[in-house]
């Protein structure tokens, strides 16, 4: 594709406003993610603890990302050709690419690199769980996964498998958060269409 159609291809796909929204979110982590918000835990017996903001912010990065597969064609998208597809598939991962990094560059700088490498790995595998939820539930319902694994990780705080808090050298969080992008990213190319040619086979 030319730049002009690639620029109206972002356009279209709303770049613009996920790059910006994605960004809004970084910077109010760097400014106000270690406010404790107050939450009812069911795992330490329903006792009141504080989850620091930013714990949970990368939900939202994830569920702006996945966004870029919704748009007035995204229907007919499904139905292109492998070209279109790889086209596609490169715009989300430069555009999930260019989030990561700014959003560690902005943790890094606000609080160090470790808590930015932790906001990248939530934010990976939330993103895993919206575009799994995108091809289960639609383009409208992307935030239902993620939404529900991030009330799981309120309710059942600081558990071996919660990758909010666990430390950035932790293996299993990070084997976590690249299985739920694998995951989803399957399902994103296992479209309707594709999955009835692979049938016929």
């Amino acid at each position: 594709m030319i730049r002009t159609d690639i620029f109206r291809y972002a356009r279209v796909h709303r770049a613009v406003a996920i790059l910006a929204g994605t960004s809004a979110v970084a910077l109010l982590s760097a400014f106000f993610g270690g406010v404790e918000i107050s939450l009812p835990s069911i795992g330490s017996g329903g006792v009141t603890t504080g989850v620091p903001f930013r714990r949970e912010l990368p939900v939202l990065s994830a569920v702006f990302l996945a966004a870029a597969l919704g748009g007035a064609m995204a229907t007919h998208e499904e139905m292109a050709t492998s070209a279109m597809h790889r086209y596609r598939r490169k715009y989300c991962m430069v555009l999930t690419l260019t989030v990561c990094v700014f959003s560690f560059g902005v943790e890094a700088l606000a609080v160090g690199a470790e808590p930015g490498a932790i906001f990248v790995r939530s934010l990976l595998t939330w993103l895993g769980l919206a575009l799994l939820s995108v091809r289960l539930l639609g383009n409208q319902l992307s935030w239902a996964l993620p939404l529900a694994s991030a009330f799981l990780l309120i309710w059942y705080p600081h558990e071996w498998w919660d990758w909010t808090s666990n430390s950035v050298t932790d293996l299993f969080s990070w084997a976590v958060a690249m299985s739920a992008l694998a995951v989803g990213a399957a399902a994103t190319t296992a479209t309707p269409w594709r999955m009835k040619t692979w049938f016929r086979r």
